[in-house]
């Protein structure tokens, strides 16, 4: 066997075996629920026999030694001789940890030797403790290459309808589509324009039809090409039920998990930035916002809590929440913490309602609240979630009521790459809005505009926006119109809005966003730039950068 041809063996090991490892999770969960379920107990012992099987024939022996002596505690619970409680899954799941931990050095290929003894020692324990000693017929033995050939037998035979690509080539193609797209428009302009021009209408017919097959079959590469880089969101989610119940275990409380729409599909790029938020939103949700269980019995509550992750599809986004039936968030004690360290003025305090109010959390500095208060802690890092989450065009939404919970909400794209933009013009220059941050458009009169205590607002539907002047913003001095009309954008992000002032609204239209590279990288209010259809260079605007500059100037 050549030398590409292990490494071949070897990364579909660390693949599978990863993929086998996060299922073990949750079924070890489901078996401390159900701990005499026979089919999934066989089903847990089978798993673990694959993993040992293979790693005994590529030579990893560690892996070999916990996986074998998790094997014999499984064949025990299997056969009857002892039923897993916590003290035994406590033991699994820790072999589970080390071998993860195994693979990942496999995958680092940097040859660290992990010291396994209290890992095995702690499952021997639970041999020793067993009330009947396991014959030795049914102990399975060290696989043997013979049994490692047989399984990549069959698993060559369940992937021939899969191929696995390098991302790195998923990303070239995606970005030829994303070319592709910018010829298309720029061709569907033209085109626009010779049937206006009538020059000959056999031959715009013709020019008509042939772009409109180039319009359906780009649209449809476009949409294959993204489908191949979505992962189900189960991916991030099946990391939690596990996290949930050691936390609840560490802190003795009772908390169930309860997850849906694990199905929903994303793309990879915005899979691997949502992570570390929801670890952080339902650690706090555990540690803080979930009372315990003596707490809940004396306000008539089950003793059990509830922890609910959800994801859905809901047009061109996906919606990804956080809830709970723990204590709540109270907006006046949110406030008055806010106060206290000069975050907020008291007059500013009184203006806000309540929803505003819980919207306070996400501001920086607010994390320095005490570790133990009537805040539920909600607050702590919360600016860190925020700023990950605007930086995928996302935008974060929050409810909370005192004593019954708290429910926060993700609203993310699809996909960064191939976005929607309404395009709009100001001094003459067009710049681009992504999409799923504009709320409205308004056409008002220049003296619809007030000021307040110096600074522009307008107000609309028993609501106060902060205006910001978008040609003020990019350039020293303001072009003023002739037009007695301009043009308001509503845009916003979870509850915070503001109003854009524009000269015209140009339309809608699918563009390729590009980074700015290192020279504007990081500049604030700008999230990229793009190709339009008739060939011209637009700035994309960060409408969360914008948010925060807007936020320095009238505190809000």
């Amino acid at each position: 066997m050549s030398l590409n041809e292990m490494d071949d063996i070897i990364n579909d090991f660390i693949v599978e075996a990863g993929e086998t490892l996060d299922g073990l999770d949750r079924k070890f969960l489901a078996l401390e629920k159900s701990p005499r379920d026979a089919t999934l107990l066989n089903d847990i012992f089978r798993s673990m026999h694959t993993i040992k099987g293979a790693a005994g024939f590529l030579g990893f022996q560690q892996m070999v030694e916990v996986s074998h002596v998790a094997e014999d505690v499984l064949n025990r619970l299997r056969k009857g001789e002892m039923v897993a409680d916590a003290a035994i899954m406590d033991a699994l799941l820790h072999s589970v940890d080390m071998v993860k931990r195994l693979l990942r050095n496999i995958k680092d290929k940097n040859s660290a030797q992990e010291n396994i003894e209290p890992i095995t020692n702690a499952l021997k324990a639970v041999l020793a403790h067993a009330p009947h000693k396991a014959q030795d017929a049914a102990k399975p033995s060290v696989a043997t290459p013979s049994d490692a050939k047989e399984s990549q037998e069959a698993t060559l035979r369940d992937k021939e309808t899969s191929l696995r690509v390098d991302i790195e080539r998923l990303d070239a193609v995606l970005n030829l589509a994303g070319e592709l797209v910018l010829s298309r428009n720029r061709l569907l302009r033209l085109g626009s324009k010779v049937h206006e021009s009538r020059l000959d209408d056999a031959l715009s017919s013709q020019l008509g039809e042939a772009l409109a097959s180039l319009d359906l079959v780009t649209s449809d590469l476009q949409l294959a090409v993204m489908k191949m880089r979505m992962q189900p969101i189960a991916k991030v989610f099946n990391r939690f039920p596990r996290m949930v119940r050691d936390l609840a275990r560490q802190h003795n409380k009772e908390i169930e998990l309860v997850v849906t729409g694990q199905e929903t599909e994303l793309d990879k790029t915005v899979i691997e930035e949502i992570g570390d938020p929801l670890v952080h939103l339902i650690r706090n949700a555990v540690d803080h916002g979930m009372e315990e269980t003596g707490e809940r019995a004396s306000k008539g509550k089950p003793r059990t809590g509830t922890i609910r992750l959800s994801a859905s599809q809901e047009g061109r986004n996906i919606l990804v929440s956080v809830s709970d039936d723990g204590r709540g968030m109270d907006p006046s004690l949110i406030k008055r913490s806010a106060m206290d360290k000069g975050l907020i003025s008291a007059g500013e305090a009184e203006a806000l309602s309540a929803r505003e109010a819980l919207n306070l959390i996400f501001i920086p500095g607010f994390s320095t609240a005490k570790k133990v208060s009537n805040l539920s802690g909600r607050g702590v890092g919360m600016d860190v979630v925020k700023t990950n989450i605007s930086r995928i065009n996302g935008s974060i939404g929050i409810e909370s009521e005192p004593g019954k919970g708290t429910k926060i909400e993700f609203r993310l794209p699809l996909t960064l790459a191939i976005i929607q933009a309404l395009t709009v013009e100001v001094n003459g220059e067009v710049y681009g809005i992504p999409l799923s941050t504009v709320v409205e458009n308004i056409r008002i009169r220049t003296d619809e505009i007030k000021t307040v205590n110096g600074k522009e607002v307008i107000h609309l539907r028993n609501r106060v926006f902060p205006v910001m002047r978008l040609g003020s913003l990019v350039s020293a001095s303001e072009v003023q119109r002739d037009s007695a009309w301009k043009y308001i954008v509503i845009a916003g992000i979870g509850e915070r809005s503001f109003g854009l002032l524009v000269d015209k609204l140009n339309g809608q239209e699918e563009i390729v966003m590009k980074s700015m590279g290192e020279y504007l990288k990081g500049t604030e209010g700008i999230a990229g730039a793009c190709i339009t259809g008739d060939g011209n260079v637009i700035l994309i605007l960060d409408v969360a950068g914008l948010l925060e500059a807007l936020a320095r100037t009238y505190a809000y």
